[in-house]
């Protein structure tokens, strides 16, 4: 948005100058701006963890949601020696394979993908790996992508830390210059129940792409009435701006962590938790900016760490400037000039902090616990679930329920006794497959 139009109707407000977006960072020009170039005006209250009448919406999170980066090295000859056998005992074993090298533990899977020879994870305190076989004629032979759940509880710096710990536990030596970052998205949360989201109401620039999700209670509508859950402004290479309903999203991928991260911000400021179960007090929205790697590189020239740090606050708040979600007025046909929507003046205004250093202060560990117990509760179900059912193959009736049940206990029981090594193997499988969500220190990989 363009305010220096004499006929703009609104009130130019002016920019919070004494707190840029890149926060302690100075302030860095962006691409194709000059000195005598006015940058667009994205105003915001003052704080946008209020909840009264006048603002019923409480930010809950705010940091990095993926981050993705390329190492110009390749791995040593001795630890791809060792995937390589690895990699046949996962294959030979169809399932992913716990691996430890050097003190790093990774689960390998058994297949690489998009040139990369051995694909593996860290679990949630960890990171994806994707190496190639070593190739002089290709430098590039590593890429690191962080999650979310890795870089809501820990932030950006421990991804950086993370990543050159354990490349050097690996033995692979790498300076600044050979790391290139090329996706980042920044999320930030807003709780509010009452907020409706209507397509129409984004200001972007026309060549802008938009596709809307619209979902009314259990079936999906195109272009019809209904509940919008989901827009998406711009391509995953360049700029992308993201609305959705962060609530709905989790229920449905069984994102859990997420409800300790909130709660986390509502106890500290004394407000009421939420209720998983209640739509009505607890639908919470995303607002996500994506910098795919044209964005990042063409455009902002940003590969490194000491660039990413530079400039990506401002490149998050051009984003909310190239494009907005309004207020129309009925009385102005200029789209152009639609003031902000409080949920956008809130979501630009904390892009007024260090971004960079951004993280939700929770401990993981109870997430992980919780983790775990869901787990467990949703395998008690199922083995009930299949003894009934195997119960009732059997022709058994609700009375002898009881008594089937302990004779299938003593028949599985004396199967374990009988195949010792297959049960021991079988156990440790298991004990390797969830090493990971284990409620300990912060795990290697």
């Amino acid at each position: 948005m363009h305010p220096s139009n004499s006929t703009n109707m609104n009130p130019i407000r002016p920019q919070n100058k004494s707190c840029p977006a890149g926060g302690i960072y100075s302030r860095q020009s962006s691409p194709n701006e000059t000195s005598n170039s006015q940058r667009g005006v994205i105003v915001a209250p003052p704080s946008g963890n209020t909840n009264n009448r006048e603002n019923p919406m409480t930010i809950l999170h705010k940091g990095f949601d993926t981050l993705a980066i390329a190492i110009q090295a390749n791995i040593p000859l001795d630890f791809f020696e060792y995937l390589e056998v690895e990699k046949e005992r996962a294959d030979k074993e169809r399932h992913d394979v716990l691996t430890e090298f050097n003190g790093v533990k990774l689960h390998l899977k058994s297949h690489g993908g998009k040139g990369y020879r051995f694909i593996a994870n860290g679990g949630p305190d960890g990171a994806h790996w994707f190496f190639k076989k070593p190739n002089a004629k290709d430098k590039w032979g590593i890429r690191v992508s962080f999650g979310s759940y890795f870089l809501a509880h820990y932030g950006l710096a421990a991804a950086r830390l993370h990543l050159e710990q354990v490349l050097g536990q690996l033995g692979v030596r790498f300076g600044e210059e050979d790391v290139s970052i090329s996706r980042v998205d920044f999320c930030i949360d807003v709780l509010a129940p009452d907020f409706k989201l209507i397509p129409e109401r984004f200001v972007m620039h026309s060549s802008t792409g938009r596709r809307d999700f619209i979902e009314e209670m259990t079936k999906v509508v195109h272009g019809k009435s209904g509940r919008t859950t989901s827009v998406t402004i711009g391509s995953t290479r360049n700029r992308q701006v993201i609305i959705y309903d962060k609530r709905a999203e989790i229920i449905h991928t069984g994102k859990a962590y997420w409800w300790g991260i909130w709660n986390h911000t509502l106890r500290g400021l004394g407000l009421p938790l939420l209720a998983p179960d209640n739509p009505e007090i607890s639908r919470v929205w995303r607002v996500e900016f994506r910098a795919g790697k044209d964005l990042l590189k063409d455009r902002w020239g940003i590969r490194t760490w000491t660039q990413l740090h530079d400039l990506f606050g401002d490149l998050c708040c051009e984003a909310g400037e190239v494009v907005r979600y309004t207020d129309p007025n009925p009385n102005d046909p200029n789209r152009a000039r639609w003031p902000n929507h409080l949920l956008w003046e809130l979501v630009c205004a904390e892009m007024n902090d260090e971004l960079c250093e951004m993280r939700s202060g929770c401990d993981p560990n109870p997430m992980k616990e919780v983790h775990k117990e869901n787990h467990i509760s949703m395998m008690i179900r199922q083995i009930r679930g299949n003894i009934i059912t195997l119960a009732a193959l059997n022709g058994k009736s609700q009375e002898e329920l009881p008594k089937f049940l302990q004779e299938t206990a003593n028949d599985l029981s004396h199967e374990v006794i009988q195949n010792p090594e297959k049960t021991r193997k079988q156990l440790q499988s298991a004990k390797d497959r969830y090493v990971f969500i284990q409620p300990k220190k912060h795990a290697h990989g």
